[in-house]
């Protein structure tokens, strides 16, 4: 897979893509990760990528021009004819503040792909006619305001990477991620059994796997519940997960 980035400020990627697995992927040539400085693709002395707002809003704008000429470089590299063009194997992302919300299952979409080109955006937001004209999705990583895109970039890239095949050294790394099945992950816990007063769950430590799994399962239901309720209602259940959940809600009701 080749994930291209279009960024102001590209220095800001230099470490987070060298480290862990996402740094591990890239050496082993699992994904290509690509870093345009959208600089390069301005024609005044200035390199000029931001403007005035027209109708007097406060704030700086991205200014189309650099970014379909960033965009349009990267599709003629991965063999497209111009920026405008696009195929079912790659997906153009604008990182903004209104785009709809970045889930596990969107990283598994674009985990299919041959092709994600990620704009960051930045300053006020970026000239409406790039998401028009580039056919760009607009996502965001949350209801909350950064400085600019870069962070979310970096969100996604690895989220999708991880999800590369050989990427992690088992897939049921993956699969058992929060979110990966739509509920949050149930608790983990490592040597030593005992630390201070607490202790790891018996269950685990069992060797039953039928009932470790239980647990499990168990457990992502409860932290769902507490934390995230909102995400059992899109989430299949069984007969069994809809009885625990009953359990749940009567011992929190007294």
């Amino acid at each position: 897979m080749r994930i291209d980035i279009l960024t102001a400020f590209p220095g800001v990627f230099a470490g987070p893509f060298g480290e862990s697995i996402v740094g591990r992927a890239c050496r082993r040539d699992l994904v290509d990760v690509f870093v345009h400085d959208l600089r390069a693709f301005t024609t005044d002395r200035h390199k000029t990528v931001d403007d005035y707002a027209y109708g007097g809003s406060p704030g700086m704008v991205l200014k189309a021009e650099p970014i379909f000429r960033g965009v349009g470089h990267i599709r003629r590299q991965a063999g497209q004819a111009d920026a405008t063009s696009r195929t079912d194997r790659s997906r153009t992302v604008l990182l903004s503040a209104g785009g709809r919300t970045f889930v596990q299952e969107t990283a598994r979409s674009f985990a299919e792909l041959d092709q994600l080109v990620l704009i960051c955006g930045h300053y006020k937001g970026v000239d409406e006619r790039v998401a028009t004209g580039l056919g760009a999705e607009e996502y965001s990583v949350g209801d909350f305001v950064v400085t600019g895109g870069e962070i979310p970039a970096m969100m996604i890239a690895d989220a999708v990477i991880r999800l590369l095949p050989g990427v992690l050294g088992e897939m049921a790394s993956a699969v058992t991620d929060s979110h990966y099945e739509g509920l949050l992950g149930n608790a983990v816990y490592t040597r030593p059994e005992h630390y201070q007063e607490w202790r790891v769950p018996e269950v685990l430590l069992s060797g039953h796997h039928e009932r470790i799994e239980q647990w499990e399962r168990q457990d992502a239901l409860k932290k769902t519940y507490q934390h995230r309720p909102d995400l059992l209602e899109t989430v299949e259940l069984t007969g069994e997960d809809l009885t625990y959940l009953r359990t749940l809600q009567q011992n929190e009701n007294g």
